[in-house]
């Protein structure tokens, strides 16, 4: 009788009854790799059907997800990253600099490294950016008795797909040299609204004006947070 490589429990089948790992694990050659990234980009289970989910039911999904069923979605921190690196690729091939501030001033060079970083760390920097977003819908929405946590986790779905969304528009303004990033912006504000208000309660036009509120708020703060940060470090500094 043999032990579990993962658990070390009992096995009497194929797979253990305790973890649920394989008893004989599957090689790793090309067939196993081009299983992986399938699975990945499974429309049923994967990214494209994440993709789909939140395009068409996001408030829905995302409560589902914290609330009953985990495994319908991708993880939402690998998903913002996947996300915020789909938009840096399309970024560097075709120089769309779209950043959520542009900052430069010679007298505050920690600031502008800050922003640097920024923009050019977008999956940290959106997570970062989502605590602070958490924050005020935490405020607002108090009543619902979400916790920061779980409000971090909506966040991460919703800025993901507004980096995929960012992405979109920056390949066609990159393809066809038209300005496209102004109608960009309202696109990513009207879906994050529409998102989050539908996550608290459609029904409710309140929801989605502390939606919009909260998501502007966040992104202030996360800036003035930046600026402040910035400043404090060139004083210690100079003195």
């Amino acid at each position: 009788m043999n032990n579990c490589g993962n658990c070390n429990d009992e096995l009497t089948g194929k797979y253990c009854s305790n973890c649920g790992q394989a008893v004989k694990v599957k090689r790793i050659d090309g067939d196993y790799i081009v299983h992986e990234i399938e699975h990945v980009l499974h429309f049923e289970r994967g990214i494209l059907y994440t993709i789909k989910e939140l395009l068409i039911r996001p408030g829905q999904n995302i409560r589902e997800f914290i609330a009953e069923n985990r495994s319908r979605l991708v993880k939402p921190v690998i998903f913002i990253i996947v996300t915020s690196l789909i938009y840096t690729l399309i970024n560097h091939f075709f120089h769309i600099e779209d950043g959520y501030v542009n900052f430069t001033d010679a007298k505050m060079p920690t600031t502008n490294s800050i922003f640097s970083w920024i923009q050019n760390h977008y999956g940290y920097a959106n997570i970062i950016m989502g605590m602070f977003i958490a924050f005020w819908l935490k405020i607002f929405f108090k009543k619902y008795e979400y916790n920061f946590f779980e409000l971090v986790i909506l966040l991460c779905f919703v800025i993901g797909m507004e980096m995929l969304m960012v992405s979109v528009f920056a390949l066609f303004e990159g393809l066809t040299k038209l300005s496209l990033m102004q109608i960009a912006g309202f696109v990513i504000f009207a879906y994050c609204t529409w998102a989050i208000g539908q996550f608290f309660d459609k029904t409710k036009p309140i929801s989605y004006v502390k939606a919009f509120a909260s998501y502007v708020l966040g992104m202030l703060t996360f800036s003035f947070s930046a600026i402040i940060i910035g400043v404090l470090i060139d004083l210690m500094i100079k003195h």
